[in-house]
Formats: structure tokens, sequence, C-alpha cells
């Protein structure tokens, strides 16, 4: 005799999750996958970790296994509140340490919003964030975009129409589709969300991997922004994704409001990963490091768009990002990306359906593809497979 256990209304029907379908992509061992953001291995500073790993063990290894503090220890604090503080002045008690960016946007959505509330999302957005705010019975409002983020038009009739409790963007190198919002925009966009008073969630796990041009400073650094705004950044994409350190910087009592929401959810982040992460930033060469990976991953962009350049439909627009891990498709000519996955699974090649991004009105002809994990011959050889999984679909009759 079985028991079905209650399931909440948010999780009924949901067997699985995009998410957990991309890891599920990358295991096996017939595809060469670009589904996930999944960092090449071989990358890793592996020597330079750990030895800060045996440094914290052998030195503070007592307080290392120990519980810790909610908000984040002091070393971890410093050194985020330092490397945010190149663009925006900050304090160590303005930063809640997080187990990655991702438990900060869940984190976010419990301490900002109510059920039905309406949290406004670029179209497409990173689909882990559309997971987080729906968990919480928010009302996700996509809001369109062009090659240069969020179109300020827009945004400002989406405030006018739907009132939102806040706005979740992606500046830099954004999840799915690698564009980058330059700093008119974002002054633009700075200057709706100022002038409305509206919550703003800036997520820059990205940034940071920039392969040509300028660093751009983020939305939360222009006047009279920060107070109003939720600034996340991670370690996932520039040291470990194994280690789970991200943080996020508030400034005034809704600090305390993250500090209560994140001792619900988790109590802490590993004191140990924290140690070795402060540890890591302040005697390691992260910079020279990031620099490494940053050439490697400017080779494999290049790799994949000149496999594809001039070989796929006339109808389909592929971004060329100036950094990050991603590239998006968008392959127009009544191609169903999710429907044509089985087949490219099956010429060992996976990539990830666009579908998953959109908060609402989903472009079924989209498809990310990371060009961060393979190189760039394993890419070039993949790519003529998927090449070759969209003409056949082409010709297959409608």
């Amino acid at each position: 005799m079985t028991f079905d256990f209650p399931v909440a209304d948010r999780y009924r029907g949901l067997a699985t999750s995009p998410v957990k379908e991309i890891f599920a992509l990358a295991a096996r061992p017939d595809v060469v996958s670009f589904a996930g953001g999944i960092p090449d291995p071989a990358l890793f500073d592996l020597d330079a970790v750990r030895r800060c790993y045996d440094w914290v063990l052998t030195h503070q290894g007592q307080r290392a296994l120990q519980y810790g503090v909610t908000e984040g220890e002091a070393e971890m604090r410093e050194q985020a509140a330092a490397r945010m503080s190149r663009f925006l002045p900050t304090s160590a008690d303005q930063v809640q340490i997080t187990s990655g960016s991702q438990e900060g946007l869940f984190i976010a959505a419990q301490a900002l919003l109510n059920e039905g509330d309406v949290i406004l999302v670029e179209s497409p957005t990173y689909l882990a964030a559309v997971q987080a705010f729906a968990a919480h019975g928010a009302r996700i409002i996509g809001v369109p975009c062009d090659d240069h983020g969020v179109l300020p038009d827009a945004l400002e009739a989406a405030i006018g129409e739907h009132s939102p409790a806040a706005l979740y963007l992606i500046p830099s190198f954004q999840n799915p589709t690698g564009r980058t919002m330059p700093m008119s925009r974002r002054e633009q966009v700075g200057e709706i969300v100022l002038r409305h008073r509206l919550a703003l969630i800036e997520d820059d796990p990205y940034g940071d991997l920039r392969f040509s041009g300028e660093a751009l400073a983020p939305i939360a650094s222009l006047p009279g922004l920060s107070k109003q705004t939720l600034l996340m950044n991670s370690m996932s994409k520039l040291m470990s994704p194994g280690v789970r350190i991200g943080w996020t910087r508030a400034e005034g009592p809704i600090g305390q409001t993250l500090a209560v929401a994140k001792s619900a959810i988790s109590m802490q982040s590993s004191v140990v990963d924290q140690l070795t992460v402060a540890r890591y930033l302040e005697t390691e060469d992260l910079e020279g490091h990031v620099a490494q990976v940053i050439d490697v991953y400017r080779h494999r962009r290049d790799a994949m768009a000149d496999a594809l350049s001039g070989r796929l439909p006339d109808s389909a627009h592929i971004t060329y990002p100036e950094g990050g891990m991603f590239l998006w498709a968008s392959l127009g000519s009544g191609i169903n990306a999710q429907d044509m996955l089985a087949d490219a699974c099956d010429a060992g090649v996976a990539y990830l359906p666009g579908w998953s991004f959109f908060a609402q009105d989903p472009d079924f002809s989209t498809l990310r593809l990371s060009f961060v994990t393979h190189s760039p011959d394993v890419i070039a050889e993949s790519m003529d497979r998927l090449v070759g999984v969209i003409d056949r679909t082409l010709e297959q009759p409608i």
C-alpha cells in the first residue's frame, strides 16, 4: 500500500525541472552537452584552492567545522565588499553571504514578494530565477528586449500596467542570451527604476568574464540606485561552482530581512568554504586566473560562432556575446527546438531549448548553447552535427 504525500500547489505536477534536466544531459556519456553553463574542470585553479583549504583546516580547523554566522563570516564579507567596491563603495555589513547566487535569488524572493505580487523580468531570462519567483507565488511578467537588453519604453509601459513589486535584470552577458546592456541603456533603465521607486534585483555572476572592451559598472552604482537595489554576485563562474559561495549587497533594513530569510532557509553558508574562498581572494591571484580562463573562453566562443556562421536558416538570429558563457540562437523557419532535441541527442549533441527561459509567450524556435565546457575542436565537430540535424528538420514535411 502506497502513501501519497500532500504536495504544495507550487510544485504539483512538476516531476522534474529544466535545471535538473541540464545536468542529466551533461552526464550522458554518448552526448556532447552544450546545455549547461558548466565550466571546464581542467581550468579550475586546483593547486591554489587546495592550498587555501589546507591553510584553513590547519590554522582555523575547529572554527571552520563549527556553526557560523547567518550573515556570513567576517573575512568573507570583507572580501566580497572589496570586490563590489571596485564599482560601488560597499562595507562588509552591507553583504549577505549566500550559498551561490541561486540561493540569493530564493532569499530575495522570500524577502520581497507576497503571493500574487508581480515581478518584471527580461524576456527571456534566467530560468532558475523564474522558478524561484514562481515558487513564492509571484506573477512573472516578461518585458520585451532587443540586443541591448530590456527596452525602456516597454519597461515603462509594464510598470504602468502591472504595478510590480520588483524588477529582475542580468545586465552583463545575460543568461540565456549572452547580450550586454550598454551604459547608455543602463542609465535609461536606472532612471525609470529610480523614478518609480521600484525594487531592483541586479544579478551579476558573469560580469568579470569580459573578452573585450571596458568593464561596465552595475546599474546599482548609478546615482540614487544603490539604496533600492539588491546586487548579487558569486564565485561560481570565477573560482568554482562546487564551492557554492555568493553574496548579495543591500543597504538599510532590507539587509536584516535578508538575514532572517537566510536563517530560515539554510541557517548559514558553509563556514569552511567561506573561509577558504576568503583566503583565496586574499592570497591567490584571482585576476590572473580569470585572465587565463577568459582567453580560453574567447577562443571557444569564436569556434562556436564560426562553426554556425552562414550555415543556419536565413530566418535565424544568433548573438555574438562580448563575454560570459552563452550563445543564443533563434532559428525561426517554424522549427521547434524542443521537438528537435531528441534528434540532436541521437546525433550526439545536446543544447537547452529556449522556451523554458520565457515567463510567457515562449519562442519555441530558440535554443541556448554554452561554449565554455569543450575544446574548439569538439565544438566545431559538434556544431557540424547540430547543423545537420537542423537541415534535416527543415527538410521534413510540415
